[in-house]
């Protein structure tokens, strides 16, 4: 049973995105050249900076357009979804053939629009999810950055390219020592993930029923409502584990941003002119990109970027970097959602000590 039409989503999704900026080749081919070297320069200064260490051999990142992102991240849904989809594909009450031709259409139509938006504002990601490799020897993880989008934001902004490039680096590569070097962390995000999706309700009133909750979410953040898709659609039993992915998400993408301006001072001499910026272009745009940005979560991605942030900030005034780092020895030892805005709390049960002041 095919839940989502794959072939579809990239199709409706390379053809609804919009062209990156207009560059000559040789502009093109300068940026991905340097955004490669940048890459390999930005895990030097990570994995010095943040002493995780790793037994991963460096890799240069995957230079990509947009529509280069779009594939790759339906390639990672693919992977995700997998235990839904066999879990569904064994199920009892299977809904009739052509009513699941149609929904698979219907939702990769959906998600093809979704990439769409996105593939025109992602600066770069860690794909945590790849499809298998047979042989065993490439990576399990791929750092991407999407060269059109990094270019179009230096523009925008008017910053100096190869610092900005670097800084975006930064934060990227933080994401990959993270997950290389702390090997417990990718299958720990892989589980909840899975548990998420199969704590599921499948049988069909509910899921009429969670699309008007849905639909009336979309209709509530068009009149300047906060809700989001995500909390529309999850069912009681999946809220806890959410709570748990949303944690440790918050801390990771936090811990990038911690690092990519701790580190920045030193090889990037703009930093501060350029999260100045950045943090004003990550608050603009239309009040339809506005819109569709909470319905899908978006704003509270980067609410979790300054939540994460001020908690490792806060741990490692406190503590240390030795001390923080306690953080990556077992799930049982990362912080919990409250405890991400009380870092004092963390630090008494993990470090044992009560926390110094500032």
């Amino acid at each position: 049973m095919q839940v989502i039409d794959w072939d579809l989503a990239v199709t409706t999704g390379t053809r609804l995105v919009r062209p990156g900026p207009q560059v000559s080749r040789e502009e093109a081919r300068q940026a991905v050249t340097e955004l490669r070297t940048l890459s390999r320069e930005a895990e030097g200064h990570v994995r010095q900076f943040t002493k995780i260490h790793t037994e991963a051999a460096p890799q240069p990142a995957t230079i990509v357009d947009r529509p280069g992102w779009i594939k790759a991240n339906v390639q990672g849904f693919r992977v995700v979804l997998e235990p839904l989809t066999q879990r569904m594909s064994s199920s009892a009450n299977q809904a009739p053939a052509i009513v699941s031709a149609v929904g698979s259409r219907i939702t990769g139509v959906e998600v093809g629009a979704v990439l769409a938006f996105l593939a025109s504002r992602v600066l770069g990601q860690y794909e945590l999810f790849l499809p298998p490799d047979p042989t065993g020897q490439e990576p399990v993880g791929r750092l991407t950055l999407v060269a059109p989008n990094i270019v179009h934001a230096e523009r925008e902004m008017n910053v100096n390219p190869h610092d900005f490039r670097l800084w975006v680096c930064l934060h990227e590569e933080t994401h990959r020592v993270q997950f290389t070097g702390v090997t417990w962390l990718r299958e720990y995000v892989r589980s909840q993930m899975t548990e998420f999706l199969l704590a599921s309700d499948l049988d069909l009133p509910t899921l009429l029923e969670r699309l008007r909750n849905a639909a009336d979410t979309v209709a509530d953040v068009v009149r300047g409502g906060e809700g989001n898709l995500i909390d529309a659609i999850q069912s009681p039993g999946q809220k806890e584990i959410l709570d748990r992915l949303t944690a440790v998400m918050t801390l990771v993408e936090g811990h990038g941003d911690f690092v990519m301006d701790a580190v920045g001072p030193s090889v990037v001499p703009s930093v501060a002119e350029i999260r100045s910026k950045f943090a004003q272009r990550r608050e603009g745009g239309s009040r339809l990109d506005r819109t569709v940005r909470r319905l899908l979560g978006i704003e509270v991605k980067m609410k979790q970027y300054a939540e994460g942030s001020a908690f490792v900030r806060t741990v490692v005034d406190r503590v240390g970097m030795d001390g923080f780092n306690k953080v990556w020895t077992s799930p049982e030892t990362l912080p919990t959602t409250p405890e991400i805005a009380d870092p004092d709390t963390w630090i008494s049960r993990v470090i044992g000590t009560p926390a110094l002041p500032a």
